[in-house]
């Protein structure tokens, strides 16, 4: 049985702008049963990174040789239903998310992947596979 990883958006950019050696390691590392994604909601929040600095072009063309090489999982009905449960439950206990970080968690409870990101604030998620952090140092 293989291992899925989804990369959030800060991993993706720490990737990209080469501000964490470690994660870039670890994806060129990943064991023949481990495989990486990205949610389509992450190449949305990169998307928006870069509308907003139009001169970043060896940064675009970063980001469109990494979305060329790893899977983008897109949304379904199943991911609504994730969303929509998650989103109850984290209100419930008086821990919202802010939009695309719910839709992110909630794509990769769907899908059973575990969540590679550097952000705290997945923490107060249930129902993840897992959550791992690959970016441990980041260069200035």
């Amino acid at each position: 049985m293989s291992r899925l990883y989804m990369l959030d958006t800060n991993t993706v950019s720490y990737i990209l702008k080469g501000k964490s050696t470690a994660a870039r390691t670890r994806l060129a590392n990943l064991e023949a049963d481990e495989l990486a994604c990205v949610s389509i909601i992450t190449e949305f929040e990169l998307e928006f990174g870069l509308a907003k600095n139009p001169n970043a072009e060896s940064l675009r063309r970063a980001l469109r040789g990494f979305l060329a090489r790893i899977q983008v999982l897109p949304l379904s009905s199943n991911e609504a239903r994730a969303y929509g449960h998650l989103r109850v439950k984290q209100e419930a206990a008086g821990r919202p998310l802010e939009s695309m970080d719910m839709m992110i968690a909630a794509h990769a409870i769907a899908v059973g992947a575990i969540l590679v990101t550097a952000d705290a604030v997945f923490g107060s998620v249930s129902g993840l596979a897992g959550r791992e952090n690959w970016a441990t140092e980041l260069a200035k």
